[in-house]
């Protein structure tokens, strides 16, 4: 595992809510966890497939305050979320970074008022420097885009609102 992969998953981690992450791969072994004192630490352990096995490699990262990235959260969940059961909400299939649109000069997908159908794309989700493209999965209006565009969202997180036909 090179070390900008390493710096993406705890850039994420960092700005997810999660408060512990574990991760083994042939020989690599990458524990997370945000402390009380406001610091995330990494540890990476590397066996090296040469015939001489090496010490185990310790890396201590640290990074800018995690309560900082916590009250950012808590602002963006407090937002409200229009309760109407003929809504139809699209949902985050992963955890990633939304994106409305292909490219920073591409125009979004969709917008307030767009016409989807169910195979419409109404968004990206970047997950580990996979883009994975989101279809609407039902027809109908947009009433409400949800989160803002380089956004972390989780699994299950409401993106959009659909008024359906």
């Amino acid at each position: 595992m090179k070390i900008q992969e390493i710096r993406e998953i705890i850039k994420l981690i960092d700005q997810s809510t999660l408060d512990e992450f574990l991760y083994e791969s042939e020989g690599t072994k990458i524990e997370l966890k945000k402390k009380e004192k406001a610091t995330i630490s990494t540890v990476a352990q590397t066996i090296e497939s040469s015939s001489v096995v090496e010490q185990p490699k310790i890396v201590e990262v640290k990074t800018q305050p995690v309560r900082e990235v916590q009250e950012e959260v808590a602002v963006v969940e407090a937002a409200p979320v229009k309760e109407d059961s003929s809504l139809h909400k699209i949902t985050s299939p992963m955890v990633g970074t939304f994106y409305q649109s292909s490219s920073p000069e591409a125009a979004s997908y969709v917008e307030v008022g767009s016409k989807v159908s169910s195979d419409s794309i109404v968004c990206i989700v970047e997950a580990m420097k996979l883009f994975n493209e989101i279809e609407a999965e039902v027809s109908g209006e947009i009433v409400e885009i949800l989160v803002k565009d380089g956004q972390l969202v989780e699994y299950g997180q409401p993106l959009f609102l659909v008024k359906g036909n």
